[in-house]
């Protein structure tokens, strides 16, 4: 009678060990698929891309590096080492953009741009925070977080802007500092 019951035993701690092993090793094959899944389809050192439209230029981005992550189920390109960007409207007048890390989501065409902002206009007006948002599709930038603009009428200081990349249309949300207006109060 003892032997049928070490036999038992003996094959049931045999199968369980077997399965154990066994799902371990597929969960170290999942973790593995799902790991490669996140490495980038391309990677670039020192990038020089230049948009157009109509055979004129419309941008220009200048970046050390670029990581593109096209082949995820929601693309984006990513600059970890920052870029500088120049636009150009229709004049061909220019905006030059700065930043120290940069994400380009593909199926938004929103660009984040991260890390000590800076927007300068050909006018010389100056917009400085620590993260900026464009959509390509209106050019428009926008921000939520503190930022300093200086033009001709002065500086000013303030939490949350939005505007066109050429500054024509500014909307602030709290703003203070010195600053020219031409209406009256």
């Amino acid at each position: 009678m003892n032997l049928p019951k070490r036999y038992i035993t003996s094959v049931v701690t045999v199968i369980a060990v077997t399965l154990f092993f066994g799902c371990e090793s597929n969960f170290k094959e999942v973790q593995k698929i799902n790991f490669s899944e996140f490495v980038p389809a391309s990677d670039a050192d020192t990038v020089n891309i230049k948009y157009t439209d109509s055979g004129k230029i419309t941008g220009v981005l200048i970046s050390s590096k670029m990581l593109d992550y096209s082949n995820l189920e929601f693309p984006f390109t990513e600059f970890p080492k920052g870029i500088d960007v120049t636009l150009y409207d229709k004049k061909q007048k220019r905006t030059f953009i700065r930043s120290n890390y940069a994400v380009s989501y593909k199926n938004t065409s929103i660009i984040d741009l991260q890390g000590k902002v800076k927007i300068t206009s050909e006018a010389g007006q100056v917009l400085e925070t620590e993260q900026m948002f464009f959509d390509q599709k209106n050019e428009w930038f926008y921000t939520e977080r503190k930022f300093k603009l200086t033009d001709a009428k002065g500086v000013s200081f303030g939490q949350g802007i939005d505007f066109s990349k050429d500054f024509k249309v500014i909307n602030s949300q709290r703003i203070s500092g010195e600053f020219e207006s031409d209406e009256e109060l």
